[in-house]
């Protein structure tokens, strides 16, 4: 990470702040408050696309492996709907954030938001050395990888430049789209911008599009298709 983007333990919680433009706000995890608290509150249960998506329409307290976290608000989602959510991130600094963001939500006096974060399991990890673990073996994997951002909130804006700073681009997406299809057990289901071309140019099982973004959903591979 080049030095624009600086880590900073404020009093209230871990930032990730701009220090060229520190007008544009900082980069942070809540499941507190926000957006989190409002998609909680009003997203609308197990109806979203999402929930569809991974399959919460066929099955209860699915065991998801969210393959590449960021900042964890789609985890969060899917643990507020009841499933067992392990975060997978590589990314030292997101990692950080994360960790941050579960501990304050875990430290809340709110019951329900603690019931959900003690279905998220935080891992600092690669995904594809962790998929290869033979152990390991989710019904679903959720891939969200990292493309250029269309829309033109400043909001967006600004936490998808220092994401694409820290993280940088998902060169490997194509690799872990064909290993989670063979260790996932129910399915695979990959978020894109609506209009964006499927991840590796393969077409899926089927689609769940909304407004902004959809999700190309992809069966397991068979033994012989490895």
């Amino acid at each position: 990470m080049s030095n624009r983007y600086q880590l900073v333990q404020t009093a209230s919680r871990l930032e990730l702040q701009d220090t060229l433009d520190p007008k544009v706000g900082t980069v942070y995890v809540d499941f507190v408050e926000g957006k989190a608290r409002h998609r909680l509150l009003f997203g609308g249960g197990k109806g979203q696309d999402i929930a569809k998506a991974v399959g919460l329409n066929k099955h209860k307290e699915l065991k998801v492996v969210d393959a590449t976290a960021g900042l964890g608000r789609e985890a969060f989602v899917l643990a507020s709907l009841g499933c067992q959510v392990t975060l997978l991130e590589r990314s030292p600094i997101m990692h950080a954030l994360l960790v941050d963001g579960l501990q304050r939500a875990a430290n809340s006096d709110d019951p329900q938001l603690q019931a959900i974060i003690s279905r998220m399991q935080l891992e600092h990890t690669d995904a594809l050395s962790w998929l290869k673990i033979t152990e390991h073996q989710p019904e679903v994997v959720y891939l969200d990888p990292m493309f250029p951002e269309r829309q033109k909130s400043a909001l967006v804006q600004k936490e998808m430049r220092c994401l694409h700073e820290v993280v940088g681009e998902d060169t490997d997406s194509a690799e872990l789209l064909d290993l989670a299809r063979q260790v996932a057990k129910l399915r695979v289901t990959v978020k894109r911008p609506r209009l964006a071309p499927e991840l590796a140019n393969l077409k899926p099982a089927f689609v769940i599009s909304g407004k902004a973004v959809r999700y190309d959903v992809y069966l397991p591979k068979a033994p012989t298709q490895k």
